[in-house]
């Protein structure tokens, strides 16, 4: 099975290199079904994962000057200072078992079914086909920089941080709509500045968990490796391969593995 696993991140590694993203939220139910860790093991190396994978995809925009410091600055000191919080005090504090409406859970199975929820959201925004943009430019813009924009904009980084931080996963399919909408940046703009904010999210979260876990380091920096292969492999497929059409065939795989997890850790466990 770990020879499974180590395909299946090179695999998520190449869909990462195809279409931009979408492919590091399969990294938590590889290492839990695949390579049998557990959900809070498998979010602690995902992040690790995540974040250095986010990385080395973030210098080819960084070289092109498609990355907003402004935005960063704005959207990513909070997120990865609750991603931080969440996995050094909120994770630890959890406990392996505990009683929730009257049912009994374990916290594997609570991350997992939470995690499969994300996925379900994740893969429904690479299947829906985007329409273009019919709100009033200048509405959004009043929006922005109107006393309410800002402290907004901050709630949203909030609740990424926490989502990163408690399921292991990037959380571009949210980041990207907020850069988007509401810092009004560039498509490709809004790409790459995502991408800077999930490695640093992801890093800093990551460091929350040394000292508290066990980390096979070995073990990370080989799966890592391997789904930067994947990348780069990704990265030089990618003009033969049309991504607009990819991604939606991609998005339904993802729903499949959302289904099954919610199935598994629910009606199956």
């Amino acid at each position: 099975m770990i020879v499974a696993g180590f395909i299946a991140f090179l695999c998520i590694g190449l869909i990462l290199g195809l279409i931009g993203g979408g492919g590091s939220i399969l990294g938590v139910p590889v290492l839990v079904y695949l390579m049998c860790y557990s959900a809070d093991i498998a979010t602690s190396y995902s992040l690790f994962i995540v974040g250095l994978t986010s990385l080395i995809g973030a210098f080819s925009y960084l070289r092109k000057g498609e990355i907003s410091a402004e935005a960063i600055a704005q959207f990513a000191i909070a997120s990865m200072t609750t991603v931080f919080c969440v996995r050094k005090f909120v994770m630890p504090s959890i406990p392996e078992v505990f009683t929730l409406f009257g049912l009994e859970i374990s916290k594997d199975a609570f991350i997992m079914v939470i995690f499969a929820i994300l996925i379900l959201f994740s893969s429904y925004s690479m299947i829906k086909k985007r329409k273009p943009n019919t709100i009033n430019q200048v509405k959004w813009d009043e929006f922005a920089k109107s006393p309410m924009g800002l402290p907004f904009v901050i709630l949203l980084g909030i609740c990424v941080g926490f989502i990163t931080g408690f399921v292991g996963a990037g959380g571009g399919f949210i980041i990207v709509p907020v850069l988007i909408f509401f810092l009004r940046l560039k498509f490709k703009k809004a790409i790459g500045t995502s991408l800077c904010i999930i490695a640093v999210n992801s890093l800093i979260g990551f460091t929350g968990n040394i000292g508290q876990q066990a980390i096979d380091w070995v073990f990370l920096l080989s799966i890592s490796a391997t789904c930067i292969a994947g990348i780069l492999l990704g990265s030089l497929l990618s003009n033969k391969v049309s991504a607009k059409r990819l991604k939606p065939t991609f998005g339904w795989f993802t729903l499949t593995v959302g289904i099954f997890v919610l199935i598994k850790e629910t009606l199956l466990n």
